[in-house]
């Protein structure tokens, strides 16, 4: 795959990387970059060799954002070309939210708006000591309203309440502090950190972090009701039938690796 503003790698083990490569503009994205990633984001989910996706900025920044000369055009959007633009950005961030793989973001330097609504959407992020944070519409007379979704389930809606309202900027700790991101290193340390999470991730069955990825999609914010146990019971039924439920048991029981793990 070949795009203007990123790059994509991959490894033997499956690791494929997504670069936003815009650092002259510290990875702002526009409606190009937008469209690559949702692209990008979509071809991989689909893709078998892929295991993990981990999602990047190149340079000194994870990304700042909507570019500001993209937002002065949809200003002048008609209203029919301004929904459109705003509902391929939400299709954007679904596509990392909803990639049947586990997607890592590393995160460093400036994470703004947007940004964080990228961040947000992944299942894993990693911060630099020296990335820091905002959500700054509000700053800018407007709302982070299509990433609200990614960002609130990621911090709750009494910090969004705070951070959405103020637009201040806070830090990696503040941000590990919030749940917006579960680790916090040394920039010169974020490879191994990143080494670390993605051991952890092979050694678990690819279906079943899928399936566990569709599985909170579901349960997240229902009571635990008769419905809701019913509904998860009927799942682990299914799931420990299939290929890989078998093989991971009969795996631990035998004291081997499971087929899916490579090295």
């Amino acid at each position: 795959m070949t795009y203007q503003h990123l790059t994509i790698s991959a490894d033997p083990l499956g690791v494929a990387r997504v670069t936003l490569n815009r650092p002259e503009v510290k990875n702002a994205f526009n409606e190009q970059l937008i469209a690559e990633i949702a692209d990008a984001m979509n071809a991989l989910s689909k893709d078998a060799s892929a295991r993990i996706v981990v999602l990047q900025g190149a340079g000194d920044a994870f990304s700042a954002g909507a570019d500001l000369s993209w937002m002065k055009r949809a200003s002048e959007f008609s209203a029919a070309e301004n929904l459109g633009d705003a509902r391929r950005l939400a299709a954007m961030l679904h596509s990392i939210y909803a990639c049947d793989k586990p997607v890592v973001a590393m995160v460093q330097g400036a994470c703004m708006g947007g940004g964080v609504g990228l961040a947000s959407a992944c299942d894993i992020v990693i911060a630099a000591d020296d990335a820091f944070f905002a959500l700054s519409e509000a700053r800018l007379g407007i709302i982070p309203a299509v990433i609200s979704p990614f960002v609130i389930e990621a911090i709750g809606a009494r910090q969004a309440r705070r951070f959405f309202l103020t637009g201040e900027r806070f830090d990696a700790a503040k941000a590990k502090h919030i749940g917006l991101a579960h680790m916090v290193c040394l920039r010169a340390q974020m490879e191994a950190t990143l080494d670390s999470v993605v051991k952890n991730l092979l050694a678990c069955g690819p279906a079943a972090q899928r399936e566990a990825k569709a599985l909170i999609r579901i349960v997240a914010g229902r009571p635990v009701d008769e419905p809701v146990m019913a509904e998860t019971a009927g799942i682990i039924a299914r799931v420990r039938s299939t290929p890989e439920g078998k093989e991971g048991v009969a795996a631990f029981l035998e004291k081997r690796k499971a087929n899916w793990v490579k090295a």
